[in-house]
């Protein structure tokens, strides 16, 4: 169809000018890689924007508008009804051709995002590995371009303001000074921003041109944290070259690795889910679907567990909003993730009835398609796009023009303001990516409980609270009670973390699925498997003991010679009389005795 020859032109023109095509291309080997190996790969930022990108298999982000096409004959439609915004709220339908059942895709989202106009943009491609892959995919990167062109991103830690103030007191405090606030604080503001240590950017490589050698550009070092590491870093910190240098963000995130793991337990491709499934949306309205509905504790929605919509603050604004369709949820994402966009700013407009939900900003992209709609000129659109979401607007305002432009093409007064206040906000291909992931894990939710709950815990359980798992959905909400007693108190992460796990547990529990205690023989080291339906417990559930601890016991009690006491067990094992007592005190040394002596008397 002309609208995608058009895009894909506009497209390479751009790349291909700008030299752009190797960063493209590395990105496809990379991913092509991680595919070939099992492993999904999410995109990150703005790549999802380009149609380029989708088709060379960099993003699964289709961002042509809404329109159906023929999984068999390749017929395709643009021609859409009215107020579908994304191809996943297109009511299904058939190829009016050959009769197969039309495929739904487009996000609809400009170009421009990714690489400005013409090009101006530098192309940032950033990329979700799985945690368990994303070591390998380094160790390719290193492989195609060669060890002495590849180095990790330095950072360097700054000294903060708290930080700062804290030096101040212990100087004064030292030398038996008493000074004045504000000389206390024009001291600490001297301190700040001063360089304290290096460090490595989390996934982040600077890729060195084969012409060239990293000398040309910075010296190397190893992190400060840990200088005796094969890892060599960039001395100077990434953006002070980012101009000149090709960095490839390759980060670690478990959605891949859940969803990795779902697929070998259960032999469904995850790329195969529908993202428009009527029960997996149902979860955002009401919990009905899971078996149980306006549960105190679990809220009235069912996404405890969900990345992007797991937390007590994007559940309460899907309480608030009803979402029913994908594109709602994605100005949600966006919602949560921008700052002064959803509180004090969206939330305020829809409550007052000044618009719906489909009319608000929620992701930076629908600034400009939506003043294209209102026919402002192109250019004008897409800085005022970049302005807003980079909080230019909400420091300095607009620029002379813009706010006239706006007012002539007849942008409403509370959109012109909701733009002064936006002081960061997320884009949209982003949000759709990991939309997608968080679909494809809602359904395994519904579809696969027991093995959606164990892969959970396996790679998100470090806060599982055996006593809660074992002791039944009482106990799970009576623990929950003191965490959040606690968290009253005092905030914290850890607590935080806790209660997550503690709602999840209560749910699996609530819905009828239980957890199997540790056992000798059954339980892995850190693992939780499916056992008839019922989830059962690793050793590393326990407090205390682990991980290493943990893979010794299944050593020797999965894979290794039977042993006929507590005391042999020990020897085996090597873990200490601490966590065998640990294990006795729940029962899950069984009746093996505590040695091996026979005794005659």
């Amino acid at each position: 169809p002309e609208i995608v020859t058009k895009r894909v032109e506009t497209e390479l023109g751009d790349i291909i000018n700008c030299h752009y095509d190797v960063i493209y291309m590395s990105a496809q080997k990379l991913v092509q890689n991680s595919l070939e190996h099992g492993y999904l790969v999410g995109s990150r930022g703005s790549v999802g924007s380009s149609l380029v990108a989708f088709m060379s298999g960099i993003t699964e982000v289709n961002s042509l508008p809404p329109h159906y096409r023929c999984p068999e004959c390749k017929y395709c439609t643009f021609d859409v009804p009215d107020g579908i915004n994304c191809g996943a709220d297109l009511p299904d339908a058939v190829c009016p051709q050959c009769g197969a059942k039309l495929d739904k895709d487009g996000f609809n989202i400009p170009f421009e995002t990714f690489l400005g106009f013409g090009g101006d943009k530098v192309p940032d491609i950033d990329l979700n590995f799985s945690g368990e892959y994303q070591s390998r995919a380094h160790q390719y990167c290193i492989e195609m371009f060669g060890a002495s062109h590849v180095f990790r991103a330095g950072t360097i830690g700054a000294v903060a303001e708290k930080t700062a103030y804290g030096y101040v007191k212990k100087y004064l405090a030292e030398r038996n000074l008493t000074v004045s606030r504000a000389e206390e604080n024009r001291l600490a503001a001297g301190c700040v921003d001063v360089r304290r240590t290096t460090g490595q950017h989390p996934g982040g490589l600077v890729v060195i041109p084969q012409e060239n050698e990293i000398w040309d550009f910075c010296p190397v070092q190893h992190p400060a944290d840990d200088i005796h590491t094969d890892i060599i870093t960039t001395h100077f910190e990434y953006h002070s070259m980012e101009e000149n240098l090709l960095k490839l963000d390759m980060l670690g995130h478990d959605d891949p690795t859940m969803i990795r793991m779902m697929e070998d337990m259960t032999g469904v491709d995850a790329q195969k889910i529908p993202l428009d499934d009527k029960d997996t949306m149902s979860i955002f309205v009401s919990s009905k679907v899971l078996g149980y509905e306006h549960d105190k504790i679990l809220t009235e929605v069912g996404t405890v567990g969900i990345p992007e919509f797991g937390t007590i603050f994007t559940r309460g604004m899907l309480m608030d909003t009803k979402p029913t369709q994908f594109d709602t949820l994605i100005r949600l994402s966006g919602f949560s993730h921008g700052t002064d966009v959803w509180t004090g700013n969206a939330d305020e407009l829809i409550r007052s009835g000044t618009c719906t939900i489909a009319e608000v900003i929620g992701c930076r992209d629908s600034i400009m398609l939506y003043l294209l709609r209102k026919g402002l000129e192109p250019k004008m659109a897409f800085d005022i796009m970049e302005a807003v979401r980079k909080g230019k607007v909400a420091k300095g305002g607009f620029k002379d023009g813009w706010e006239e432009a706006m007012r002539e093409h007849e942008v409403p007064d509370w959109y012109i303001e909701s733009c002064r206040k936006i002081k960061y906000m997320f884009p949209k291909a982003h949000a759709v990516a990991y939309l997608m992931s968080a679909i494809r894990l809602m359904w395994f939710k519904i579809y696969r409980p027991p093995e959606f709950y164990a892969v959970y815990f396996t790679v998100r359980g470090d806060d599982i609270d055996y006593e809660a798992a074992v002791g039944g959905a009482a106990v799970a909400r009576a623990h929950m009670e003191e965490v959040k007693r606690r968290l009253k108190e005092e905030k914290n992460a850890k607590d935080e973390d806790v209660l997550v796990s503690l709602q999840l547990v209560n749910e699996m529990l609530v819905r009828g699925y239980e957890f199997l205690p540790i056992e000798l023989g059954k339980s892995r080291g850190s693992k939780y498997v499916v056992e008839d339906g019922k989830v059962r417990l690793p050793f590393s559930s326990l407090k205390g003991l682990g991980g290493a601890a943990a893979d010794a016991l299944e050593k020797v009690t999965i894979h290794g010679e039977e042993y006929i006491s507590v005391e042999e067990l020990q020897q085996a094992s090597g873990v200490g009389s601490s966590i065998l007592d640990r294990l006795r005190q729940v029962g899950a040394l069984g009746d093996l005795p505590e040695s091996s002596q026979v005794s005659f008397f």
